[in-house]
């Protein structure tokens, strides 16, 4: 079992930014797809960005190129630098680890296996 732990969240000013981090525990997952999921109130939870598992390759959703810059430093931590912060980037950022699929950055909630407690971001106006 994977287990995926996140930090950095907090308040922010608009135009602020921070520093999200994911730690990975539990079992190897060297090829795993590791990505960045949010979810506001009231809403559908969403892609943000992905990293592949030799980072090599990332994925951003339209809303956060740019201003988000996802990285990893080694095979257990990756992080999500948030630049340039709006209110509607306000939500609950998650963190995933797709197994399955090394060959192709997934983007859905569905392709992801491991899910961590989330880390609240608020950027007020």
């Amino acid at each position: 079992q994977l287990q995926l732990i996140e930090s950095g969240g907090g308040l922010v000013q608009a135009g602020g930014s921070l520093r999200l981090s994911c730690a990975a525990s539990g079992r190897a997952f060297v090829t795993y797809t590791m990505a960045w999921f949010r979810q506001a109130p009231r809403k559908e939870r969403e892609f943000v960005a992905a990293i592949s598992w030799n980072g090599g390759v990332t994925n951003y959703a339209d809303s956060v190129k740019g201003r988000f810059t996802i990285s990893k430093n080694n095979a257990t931590t990756n992080y999500l630098q948030l630049n340039a912060l709006k209110p509607e980037d306000t939500a609950l950022y998650y963190c995933a680890a797709d197994p399955r699929r090394p060959w192709r950055i997934a983007t859905t909630t569905s392709e992801f296996d491991y899910w961590g407690q989330g880390t609240q971001v608020t950027v007020s106006s």
